[in-house]
């Protein structure tokens, strides 16, 4: 009898092979062959699921938010009931720094598709800027409630600027994960002003 296939879980692996052809080489390193062999399974297979080299890229990157976005949500939930505006941004923000390996996979992979979209390589700003967008958004309504009103969305835009750079630093070993989450900190106190005061 012919085994069942789940076909989320095989396009899972298929976008995981894929992050890992990124992380590796880059995204020219991403053929359907390359994919194909990093995944275990032939070409033809990878082209039922994805039908271009786009759809697969497009789709990584979705997996890549998504990843983020679980783990974010299982941080917020992990806070304490009465968590306030800082406690909060910290922890979408260390959440956003190459803590670990896979956080390190996903700032490399996220970083593979911006130099592609700024060199107008096949992959649009417009279609990786869903999660940039939404994360401001959520750091302005914690600055909002933090008591900044006025300044929350140019605030929001300058944090995540700022830790997208530190993210970014991390990966070739300008900026350790102390040094990287100390600064997150100043940063917090700079713009909110240091804790208890």
């Amino acid at each position: 009898m012919p085994r069942l296939v789940d076909h989320e879980v095989r396009r899972r692996e298929i976008t995981d092979a894929t992050r890992r052809v990124i992380v590796a080489g880059g995204l020219d390193a991403v053929t359907f062959q390359t994919v194909a062999a990093e995944a275990e399974l032939s070409v033809r297979l990878v082209q039922y699921y994805f039908g271009t080299k786009r759809e697969f890229l497009l789709a990584t990157h979705r997996s890549v938010i998504q990843d983020a976005g679980a783990r974010f949500a299982q941080r917020m939930s992990g806070l304490p009931p009465g968590a306030g505006p800082r406690e909060f941004i910290r922890a979408v923000l260390t959440e956003l720094l190459p803590l670990d390996d896979r956080r390190r996979g996903e700032a490399i992979v996220l970083g593979a598709f911006n130099t592609a979209a700024i060199a107008g390589r096949g992959i649009s700003a417009e279609e990786t800027l869903a999660a940039p967008r939404a994360l401001v958004t959520i750091v302005a309504e914690q600055l909002r409630r933090g008591g900044s009103p006025d300044s929350a969305e140019p605030n929001a835009e300058l944090i995540l600027a700022a830790v997208g750079g530190l993210a970014q630093g991390m990966l070739p070993g300008h900026y350790t994960a102390q040094s990287a989450v100390a600064l997150v900190d100043h940063l917090l106190d700079l713009i909110l002003g240091a804790p208890g005061n």
